[in-house]
C-alpha cells in the first residue's frame, strides 16, 4: 500500500484500466441534462451520452464535484485505508470549480483530522495533460516516492504538458462558454479545421486546417517543433466518439517521434459536452529517457 494517495476527477479522462492498475481514485463531474442529474462515469456512460449528445435540443450544463464530495473522498481514504498524505490533482481553475472545492475541502478537514495532510494542485490543464500528471504521480506514490517528492513532479509537468486538438465545430465550446481567446475561430467555414490549445488554463488558438487530415499533420508538425524531430514524448490520443481519427493521428505522430509511450483515451462526458462528439487530439510532454 503506497504512503499517498492520489486524487483526482472524471475530467482528467483516464482510462480505466490504468485507473484501476495504479489506485488512482477519483471523485466524479455532475452533468445536468434537464431535469436529470448525472454522474459522470458513474450513472452515464460514453457510449451513450455521445450517441444522445448531437441530438440534445439544449446544451447540457456540468458542475464540478462540490466541496462535500472531495471531504468524503479524503475522509474515507484516512478512515478506510489508513492514508495520511494526499495528493489532489485538478483541471484549470480557470475552467472549472473543482480545484476551489479541493481546496475548501481540505480547509474543511484542517481541524477535524489535523493528521492528515493534503496538496490541492490547479494543473492549468485539462484532459490527458491532467490525466499525465496523476498517471506519473501515482506510479510514483506506488513506488513509494515521498509526499514532496510527488507534489514536485506533478508542478514540473505542468510547463511542459500540452494539449492540440481539433473538431469539425467550435460549436458546443461556445456554447458551454469555455472557448477562452478562441472565440474568432467559431465562424469558421466548415471546411475549416481549427487546432486549439492551452495556455495558462484557458483554450487557445493554435491555427486553422482545410481537412482533418491536414489538421492532424499540423499537430504532428507543431509537436515535432516543439520536442525535436524523433524527440522523445509520452503521449495520449484523445477523442470523443472518434476512435478512427484517434488511430489517424497516432499513425502519424509514431512514424516522426519517438513515443515513450502512448495511450488512446476517451474524453469522459462531462468534457464531451464541451467538445462535442468528433473531437480528437492529442495530450503529451518531452521525456529525457525511458525511465
Amino acid at each position: 500500500m503506497s504512503n499517498v494517495a492520489i486524487v483526482t476527477d472524471s475530467a482528467a479522462s483516464i482510462p480505466e484500466a490504468i485507473v484501476e492498475r495504479l489506485n488512482i481514485h477519483w471523485v466524479p463531474y455532475y452533468i445536468h441534462r434537464g431535469e436529470e442529474v448525472l454522474r459522470d462515469l458513474v450513472t452515464i456512460q460514453r457510449d451513450a451520452f455521445y450517441k444522445w449528445l448531437p441530438t440534445a435540443r439544449e446544451l447540457p450544463k456540468t458542475a464540478s464535484p462540490g466541496p462535500g464530495d472531495y471531504v468524503q473522498m479524503y475522509e474515507g481514504l484516512a478512515q478506510q485505508e489508513g492514508v495520511r498524505e494526499i495528493v489532489s490533482i485538478h483541471m484549470t481553475s480557470k475552467g472549472s470549480g473543482a480545484y476551489q472545492a479541493a481546496r475548501v475541502a481540505k480547509e474543511m478537514l484542517a481541524e477535524k483530522m489535523p493528521h492528515l495532510r493534503v496538496e490541492v494542485i490547479d494543473t492549468l490543464n485539462v484532459s490527458m495533460c491532467q490525466g499525465w500528471m496523476v498517471i506519473e504521480a501515482a506510479r510514483s506514490a506506488l513506488a513509494g516516492k515521498s509526499f514532496a517528492d510527488i507534489v514536485n513532479q506533478v508542478r514540473s509537468m505542468m510547463p511542459i504538458t500540452r494539449m492540440i486538438q481539433t473538431a469539425d465545430t467550435l460549436k458546443y465550446l461556445y456554447m458551454g462558454g469555455r472557448i477562452g481567446r478562441a472565440k474568432h475561430l467559431v465562424g469558421s467555414f466548415l471546411n475549416i479545421k481549427p487546432l486549439i490549445g492551452m495556455d495558462d488554463g484557458v483554450i487557445v488558438p493554435l491555427g486553422q486546417a482545410r481537412s482533418r487530415d491536414k489538421a492532424y499533420e499540423a499537430m504532428t508538425q507543431m509537436i515535432e517543433t516543439t520536442v525535436g524531430k524523433m524527440g522523445k514524448i509520452k503521449i495520449a490520443y484523445v477523442h470523443a466518439a472518434a476512435q478512427e481519427e484517434a488511430e489517424k493521428i497516432k499513425g502519424l505522430v509514431e512514424r516522426r517521434l519517438t513515443c515513450v509511450e502512448s495511450l488512446i483515451a476517451e474524453l469522459s462526458p462531462a468534457l464531451g459536452v464541451h467538445t462535442g462528439p468528433g473531437t480528437a487530439g492529442v495530450c503529451y510532454y518531452p521525456v529525457k529517457d525511458e525511465g
